[in-house]
């Protein structure tokens, strides 16, 4: 048995494995925080490719996927950052706190609204628009970017921690990407939400608050989400759910759904990229949108 638990550890020691420095340059989220300052929390920032230094210089927060317990630092969160970076877009991965360093919920939240903060409030020193940034997530990270936009304007994860800010907290746009949304017990992602909320037995108001499906606000920026029909990781009715509620606020959203795909697929050269190039439509969405200049 401990045999077995060294293996399951190295495993996730791989899967958030930290991201090569010489490619990008890591930022504390929580340096100048009492109490935080050694938090497992971090921007791993890929600065854009072949632009100006400009202010007008678009960003992107990238959040992972692992089921709120790990991260796939580099199928999903490097490969993205790399794509965007080549597309002229400031691309910041964000390792935020998960279960595998015993942290839970509201650790992940504070970590996005705080992601958020310091590239508005510091936009000028890396020459991004602090207008337009965005937020895309796999799985879990699809979780979070949602909740990110769902809760920016009406519950502040920074202000209960005597975090005082001047800023928005809302994303201008976010891409969940085959993305856990649910707590409720017929869909729900059995390793997310316990990751999330450490407890095998959630309560009705915490499966309530944290189905997003139930939380979305009147505010939504634009939503490009994306689910395959044959997830057998995260169930597809996670999105379909999602998409009519969006729908039913009348948020400008954009489904696109694949009969095959399958889960974890992120930005990697695999064959569903090569059959699909999910992400080209991403591109031309962001450029639809007005994010993105041709």
């Amino acid at each position: 048995m401990k045999h077995f638990f060294s293996i399951l550890f190295f495993t996730f020691a791989i899967l958030s494995f930290p991201l090569n420095a010489k490619e990008s340059t890591k930022i504390r989220l929580w340096e100048d925080v009492k109490g935080l300052k050694h938090e497992i929390a971090y921007l791993h920032y890929y600065p854009a490719k072949n632009t100006e230094d400009s202010e007008s210089t678009p960003a992107v927060i990238i959040c992972p996927g692992g089921s709120y317990h790990h991260l796939g630092l580099k199928n999903e969160g490097k490969t993205s950052a790399l794509w965007f970076s080549n597309l002229g877009v400031a691309s910041f991965v964000l390792e935020y706190r998960v279960a595998v360093w015993r942290r839970h919920y509201p650790a992940m939240m504070q970590d996005v609204q705080r992601a958020m903060q310091l590239l508005r409030e510091q936009a000028s020193s890396y020459n991004i628009d602090k207008n337009n940034i965005g937020l895309i997530g796999y799985s879990a990270g699809g979780h979070l970017v949602t909740w990110a936009a769902e809760f920016a304007e009406r519950t502040d994860e920074l202000e209960k921690m005597g975090i005082s800010h001047s800023v928005s907290l809302k994303p201008n746009w976010i891409a969940p990407i085959y993305p856990v949304v649910s707590m409720q017990d017929d869909i729900y992602h059995h390793w997310s939400r316990k990751s999330l909320l450490n407890t095998k037995k959630p309560s009705q108001e915490q499966k309530n608050l944290f189905s997003l499906e139930l939380q979305v606000s009147d505010t939504m920026p634009p939503v490009y989400l994306v689910a395959c029909r044959d997830d057998d990781v995260v169930q597809f009715e996670n999105s379909e759910r999602l998409y009519s509620a969006l729908i039913a606020k009348g948020a400008d959203v954009t489904f696109k759904s694949y009969d095959e795909g399958g889960h974890g697929f992120g930005m990697v050269d695999n064959d569903f990229m090569k059959k699909e190039h999910w992400n080209e439509d991403l591109h031309q969405w962001l450029i639809e949108k007005g994010f993105l200049q041709k």
